[in-house]
């Protein structure tokens, strides 16, 4: 009798909450669920200054305070400052200060992120920390909780159809790609597989093969070589980032250090003159449909006109 009425308590209980929720309630891929957030939000603040904020301009939604520490891409930064959207510093320990003084409808975050500071942000505005997942569904989502479902299928299907072309094409091309970015006293490798961080999914998508090193059926993001696990990256192909932290200045004598050692110049990509550098922004700070044209771009540029 005790359990039947703990079980009926617990229902009357979520009943009351769903009814009491006057908006959108949100209950799937985010942290703490469920959330009942506005039905229309006007005054977003994002937490994470990367994908999300990428997504959120994309989607035309009313942005008005994120971090700015880590936005590469510069034409990103200029349009936030020329819309007057507030900067909160650093991501990690946002100005939860600035965030209750500009009084958000929505708070937006990553559940990786920011769930220690989940309890405070909460009772400024509702908040929806999200938990990473393929891009093409957390953009989904993210367009879901923003009431922008009407303008996020367009772009998308654009992307997806270019996408099936360039795959269509792949087929006639017999060889592997592989992939590397250069950070100081290290190398880091975005794999192929069910959690590939997205411009390496959008290789997949594109019918970009790479090799068995760097191709996982795990969770597994990213290995780590060292020098004499490099020889492992023995793609016809070779595409990589030189990304010495968030500032880009230092990108070039890191890529001078890297590119000059023997052990480098016996891939078999760079023996062959078939190693190209790609832009980090897109690479290393992706952000939506416009970054996975930029990765198709590349590899229109660099696999398909391969000879």
């Amino acid at each position: 009798m005790r359990s039947c009425l703990a079980v009926l308590f617990l229902a009357v209980s979520f009943s009351l909450a769903n009814a009491a929720c006057q908006g959108r309630e949100i209950t799937e891929g985010v942290y703490n669920p469920p959330l009942c957030i506005p039905a229309e939000p006007r005054r977003i603040v994002t937490l994470d200054p990367l994908l999300t904020l990428g997504l959120l301009i994309e989607l035309e939604a009313p942005v008005v305070a994120t971090p700015y520490m880590g936005i590469q891409d510069t034409g990103i930064l200029a349009f936030i400052k020329q819309s007057n959207v507030v900067d909160l510093g650093n991501p990690r320990e946002p100005s939860l200060e600035r965030v209750a003084a500009l009084k958000p409808d929505l708070v937006i975050g990553s559940a990786e992120a920011h769930a220690s500071i989940y309890e405070t942000v909460s009772k400024i505005a509702p908040t929806v920390l999200l938990h990473h997942t393929d891009w093409k569904a957390y953009r989904q989502h993210v367009a879901d909780i923003t009431g922008r479902e009407s303008v996020a299928g367009e772009a998308l299907a654009a992307y997806e159809k270019r996408a099936a072309t360039i795959r269509a094409r792949m087929k006639d091309k017999d060889l592997t790609v592989s992939t590397v970015r250069l950070a100081p006293d290290r190398f880091v490798v975005f794999l192929d597989g069910p959690f590939a961080y997205a411009p390496f999914a959008v290789l997949r998508e594109a019918g970009v093969k790479r090799t068995a090193y760097e191709t996982v059926t795990d969770g597994t993001i990213v290995k780590r070589p060292d020098w004499e696990e490099l020889a492992n990256l023995d793609g016809d192909i070779l595409l990589y980032v030189s990304a010495s932290g968030f500032e880009s200045g230092p990108d070039d004598a890191l890529e001078k250090a890297v590119t000059e050692n023997p052990l480098w110049q016996l891939l078999p990509a760079v023996q062959n003159g078939r190693a190209h550098r790609v832009d980090r922004v897109a690479w290393q700070s992706f952000h939506g449909i416009a970054s996975a044209n930029r990765i198709l771009d590349d590899i229109e540029r660099y696999v398909l006109a391969d000879r």
